[in-house]
């Protein structure tokens, strides 16, 4: 794990995550809850993002020109990485500037109507970045409309995964032979949490 990446999850355990009876957005419930925008949209959380994911990239060889997904949990995750590759290019000049473009949940009803906003390219090769995955189904959206709108699907990440017997399974099959790559588990986030707590005691 980069330090980057070790930081973020430090981060995530401390302030993303609770612990407690939760209702999810898939109907069902659970004894903790993630919301990581609190983490994302955190100044040194965002910083952390954009770089721990290009690093999962790096090491996973994905090549990609635009990074995207569906708004809004998406929306300062493509933000930060987006900014993350172009202060790399600044330092090496053969890193690849990834751009960013955000999924509607549905087309809009004026202007040019389109569902995807920024970079929209068709043949581009793009990674479709979410922060929890539960159901898999906002990954899902985002996986579908960047194929309709002519992109090539390289990878798929999520900042936590939480291991839900139909969450990667539906992703995998939507994402068609594209690796789909997690940054941590929520087992690892909640282990983190934990540590955390009996140091503070």
């Amino acid at each position: 794990m980069s330090t980057h990446a070790q930081q973020l999850l430090s981060l995530l355990a401390c302030t993303s995550f609770k612990l407690g009876q939760f209702k999810l957005s898939s109907g069902g419930t659970s004894d903790y809850y993630i919301d990581c925008r609190t983490t994302t949209l955190h100044a040194e959380g965002g910083r952390l993002t954009g770089h721990a994911v290009l690093e999962l990239l790096e090491e996973n060889h994905i090549d990609a020109e635009a990074v995207g997904g569906l708004t809004m949990g998406a929306d300062p995750i493509v933000s930060n990485v987006a900014t993350a590759s172009a202060w790399r290019a600044q330092s090496t000049p053969d890193t690849r500037l990834l751009h960013g473009f955000l999924v509607r949940k549905a087309e809009k009803a004026h202007g040019t109507g389109r569902r995807i906003e920024g970079f929209c390219r068709e043949g581009a090769r793009v990674v479709i970045v979410d922060d929890v995955c539960t159901t898999g189904a906002s990954t899902i959206a985002a996986i579908e409309a960047a194929r309709e709108a002519g992109m090539v699907v390289a990878a798929v990440v999520c900042i936590v995964e939480r291991e839900e017997a139909n969450g990667r399974p539906s992703v995998e099959a939507a994402a068609q032979g594209a690796p789909f790559l997690s940054l941590f588990t929520a087992t690892q986030v909640r282990a983190e949490h934990v540590r955390q707590l009996d140091s503070a005691r």
